[in-house]
């Protein structure tokens, strides 16, 4: 049974995603006293940003300087990040459950031979294997599965750990020897995202603060109390089915069974009544706040705070509140 954890670094504005850094504090509690945390990056961006995981006290970094790896789809990463933990005899891979992270995990699960799970919010090495728990149902139950085996691919749910923090070391990179890569890996390539209309500010999937709104708000005209709310909190803006059914938001914003998923620190819930199919999509949320004028709103049975009154009152004073806070 190794002891070393290889932590696969996701970059986001030019720097080690937040995600990773929780993913950081993850494998040191795998690796133990006498365990080793690895990282691993990829592309032309790799040599600088390995100085980003020594400040995390990870020194030891591999590094797959190939800039072929900038627009290449996550799966192609898989070889690359297979050789680099066989190469420091790593049993563990961990990384972000974030859209990147999912993606990658599938095809690394096949490269590495390991077993694999995904959106995981608690992980713990046992003999024979791992024991992980992952929230199912759109968070109304925690499935706990053993994973048996030598290897396991691991990725994490976004903003259930909290972010590493270390003492700054030196950092040691270390190429990955040559590795075979197919072609087609290199195929398909991402290109500039488009924003979708309406929306701005982190990712909806991955934010840790979402502000949503429903048809509690009359009409696309007011959607903008939501907008600037999630703009003073430096979140995610998101919809409910009945918000984007009307036209008022696009449906990449929508939250709920048939839209995203999401799992913030913070879900602020603005005129959304809480059908059932919303609540499935974001109530494994850490907290959750409702704000609505009916005091029997379905919403309020899975807030951990709820303010009942009129929401045209309550959402520009918050905001107001919020930016006097914050100094905006």
């Amino acid at each position: 049974m190794s002891d070393a954890v290889l932590v696969v670094g996701e970059v986001e504005d030019d720097r080690l995603a937040p995600a990773t850094l929780e993913a950081v504090g993850v494998a040191r509690q795998l690796a133990g006293a006498g365990g080793t945390v690895v990282g691993f990056l990829a592309g032309s961006h790799a040599r600088r940003l390995a100085e980003e995981f020594a400040r995390l006290g990870v020194g030891r970094v591999r590094v797959a300087a190939d800039p072929r790896f900038d627009p290449a789809p996550p799966a192609s990463l898989a070889p690359a990040v297979a050789a680099a933990a066989a190469g420091v005899g790593a049993a563990t891979i961990l990384l972000a459950g974030t859209t990147f992270g999912r993606e990658l995990t599938g095809a690394l699960a096949v490269a590495f031979r390991a077993t694999a799970a995904n959106g995981v919010t608690e992980v713990e090495r046992v003999s024979g294997g791992w024991r992980v728990t992952r929230p199912i149902f759109g968070g109304r139950a925690n499935e706990r599965r053993s994973l048996e085996g030598e290897r396991a691919v691991v990725s994490l749910r976004p903003h259930a750990f909290p972010p590493a923090e270390g003492v700054a070391v030196p950092a040691q990179i270390e190429p990955v020897g040559a590795v075979e890569i197919p072609a087609a890996l290199f195929g398909p390539t991402r290109t500039a995202p488009a924003v979708a209309s309406g929306s701005s500010g982190p990712s909806l999937a991955d934010a840790s603060v979402v502000v949503a709104g429903g048809r509690g708000l009359r009409s696309a005209d007011d959607f903008h109390l939501v907008e600037e709310l999630a703009s003073a909190l430096g979140g995610a803006v998101g919809a409910s089915r009945a918000v984007t059914d009307a036209g008022w938001r696009p449906q990449t914003l929508q939250v709920g069974q048939t839209g995203k998923a999401v799992s913030p620190q913070l879900y602020i819930a603005v005129g959304i009544s809480g059908a059932i199919q919303h609540l499935v999509g974001m109530s494994s949320s850490r907290v959750i706040v409702a704000i609505n004028s009916d005091p029997s709103a379905p919403i309020f049975r899975v807030a951990d705070y709820g303010i009942v009154g009129d929401l045209f009152a309550i959402v520009p004073a918050l905001t107001a509140e919020v930016r006097r806070v914050r100094g905006a």
